[in-house]
């Protein structure tokens, strides 16, 4: 948590994710493979996305609304329309890109059909077991504090911030989800930053 705050206090890296880009065009090419298979209706690799993407995408959605409901009836429909529209995938971006596009639709769509406004995040479900005792106290105190200030940012806003920095996805993969330019995506981290710093501020004083 920590680490977040300080993150905000300087601008993300457009693009890297620290990860050597051999190793991600490898498990891109993999899951592509997979992705073919599932158009053949191939149930193992469809099992085998859905354990690496099941995951991934609950972290995501449980970011952009607390509600678990919600977030399991959206989790299951991005994984069923990924078993019924495998075929639609041309290849033109990363796999998860294009999963997490879909993701993204659905909940916003299943938020805007139950008219349900960002929830409260539970950041205790997010934060690190290795917290000694002594560091429990303020790391309770900046978890409340960023679900409070991830609650007052718009649906555009929270999203682009969850998907940057706790997804490490660079603005190209995230304008790509979010079906809008580069330029939108850099504006509303812009906003976003400057809105979450202030109610950090606000709640925390004073960040390093």
């Amino acid at each position: 948590m920590l680490g977040f705050l300080q993150k905000l206090t300087r601008s993300p890296v457009p693009g890297g994710d620290g990860k050597p880009r051999v190793r991600e065009v490898s498990g891109n090419a993999k899951e592509a493979l997979l992705i073919e298979r599932v158009t053949q209706r191939d149930q193992r690799a469809f099992e085998t996305l859905y354990r690496i993407y099941y995951p991934r995408l609950v972290r995501f959605m449980s970011l952009v609304t607390a509600r678990s409901t919600i977030v399991e009836e959206a989790v299951n429909d991005t994984l069923l329309v990924v078993w019924n529209r495998a075929h639609t995938f041309n290849g033109q971006c990363k796999v998860s890109t294009w999963i997490f596009a879909i993701a993204y639709r659905t909940v916003c769509k299943a938020l805007r059909w139950q008219d349900t406004p960002a929830d409260p995040v539970d950041m205790d479900e997010h934060a690190s077991d290795d917290v000694g005792p002594e560091g429990m106290s303020n790391a309770r105190e900046m978890q409340a504090a960023l679900a409070h200030a991830l609650e007052g940012l718009s649906h555009e806003h929270r999203n682009v911030v969850v998907l940057t920095y706790f997804h490490d996805l660079p603005y190209a993969e995230i304008a790509q989800i979010m079906d809008c330019p580069v330029d939108t995506v850099k504006t509303r981290m812009f906003h976003a930053r400057r809105k979450l710093r202030v109610l950090l501020q606000d709640d925390l004083g004073d960040m390093p």
